[in-house]
């Protein structure tokens, strides 16, 4: 059973490609979020603050993550369509083969058993699992 409780901000935001990280006002989620600004924001609510990595960023990085092979709440999953980081979705584990992620094609906040995310075409692929350093802290 998850341990993490979503706060009400973190329910209703709605996917939007164009609201990424490093962009002005990044943590207003009423103004929507892609993948990856969403879980980075969740994240820094639970005291993990991580520099506005795109997805291929965040996969080469070693600095403030770690690459896992068994996930624990709140690591991050990093899906794809093929065997690339750049342009891969990023979720966050939740805990029970569960992981938090908005997507387009929902367009909001869901939790989905991780083998239900790879049978989907889209995340066919694990690129991998990012745990935040703690220590390491962006800002």
């Amino acid at each position: 059973m998850s341990t993490i409780s979503l706060p009400d901000k973190f329910l209703g935001v709605c996917y939007q490609p164009a609201r990424i990280p490093g962009v002005e006002q990044q943590s207003n989620l009423e103004l929507g979020a892609n993948c990856q600004l969403y879980a980075y924001e969740l994240l820094r609510y639970f005291g993990v603050d991580l520099p506005p990595f795109r997805s291929s960023e965040l996969w080469a990085d070693n600095k403030y993550t770690v690459e896992v092979k068994t996930p624990r709440e709140l690591d991050l999953m990093l899906y794809h369509r093929k065997q690339q980081s750049y342009g891969a979705h990023v979720g966050i584990y939740f805990g029970d083969g569960k992981v938090l992620h908005l997507s387009r094609e929902i367009g909001y906040p869901a939790i989905q058993p991780h083998e239900e995310l790879l049978a989907d075409p889209k995340y066919a692929y694990l690129i991998g699992i990012k745990r935040p350093l703690l220590k390491a802290r962006f800002s």
